[in-house]
Formats: C-alpha cells, sequence, structure tokens
C-alpha cells in the first residue's frame, strides 16, 4: 500500500510540474530595433507605395526602388522594397513584416535578414524557407515578385 501511494504522489508531483513550466517562447526579450522598424514601416506605407517610387526607362535595364504589392498573411502584411540598378537587384528590404507578439518578433528578426540577403544573391523571388518562418516567406515571395515585376526584370 505504501508503494501504491507513494508512486501515486510522485506521478501528480511531476504532473504538477510540468504543466506549470513555462516555455522558453513566453520569455523571449523584444527587440527593440525591430518593433521600432516594423512600426516605422507601418505608419509610413502608403496605398501607393506599390507603385515605383523611382524609375528609369534606359535599354540596359530598369533602375530605381520598386515597392511589392502588400500580401496578407494569417500573422499580417509582408511588403517588399528592392533597389535595381543597372538591371540588377541591389537591395532588398521587407519594409513590412509581422511584429504583433515576441514569437512573430523573435521568428521575423532571424528570418527577414536571410530572406533580404537572398533576395539579392539569387537575382529572384525563388529564395529558400526559413525553417519557422514559413508564413512570413510566402508572403515576402509574393510581394517580391510583384516588385521585380515593377522592375520589369
Amino acid at each position: 500500500m505504501r508503494r501504491i501511494t507513494f508512486w501515486a504522489l510522485s506521478t501528480l508531483t511531476v504532473l504538477v510540474l510540468l504543466f506549470s513550466y513555462h516555455t522558453s517562447r513566453s520569455s523571449v526579450a523584444a527587440l527593440p530595433s525591430l518593433t521600432t522598424q516594423a512600426v516605422v514601416s507601418q505608419q509610413s506605407a502608403t496605398p501607393s507605395s506599390s507603385q515605383p517610387t523611382t524609375s528609369s526607362t534606359s535599354p540596359s535595364g530598369a533602375s530605381g526602388t520598386f515597392s511589392g504589392d502588400e500580401v496578407m498573411t494569417r500573422y499580417g502584411v509582408v511588403q517588399v522594397r528592392i533597389t535595381v540598378d543597372g538591371g540588377r537587384i541591389t537591395a532588398a528590404e521587407a519594409i513590412q513584416f509581422p511584429t504583433a507578439d515576441r514569437h512573430d518578433q523573435m521568428i521575423n528578426s532571424q528570418a527577414v535578414p536571410v530572406y533580404n540577403s537572398e533576395a539579392v544573391d539569387v537575382q529572384s523571388a525563388d529564395i529558400d524557407v526559413v525553417s519557422g518562418a514559413t508564413v512570413t516567406w510566402e508572403g515576402y515571395t509574393s510581394s517580391l515578385q510583384s516588385a521585380i515585376d515593377q522592375a520589369h526584370l
């Protein structure tokens, strides 16, 4: 009888400890620079922001800055801006991306710079997905392709 009582109390104690454990997801500190960037980007976005801000019609290739469409994902809007010089993408920047909670901030603070860099490296919207940021990737590639189409690349 003692063994059964000891076993039951031990099991109950382990279950209580297991269910009261807080995962690391709830203790991640918000990144101030990321939050500020996203807020500024979202405030400065206008309905006409999907149009190129500058462009050139030179026969050697497009040059200028082109903002892709705002793509709504289940976690928020994603929008990409590319800089083109001589028909080549020289910079890509996500100007809007989900930052609603700490989890979004944590994921996108790691994934968005990878997406930006890879877009410049491959010169297309055919970029690899970062594990854990699939939804952002879907919005990013759609907006990036829109910006590329505007630049006629």
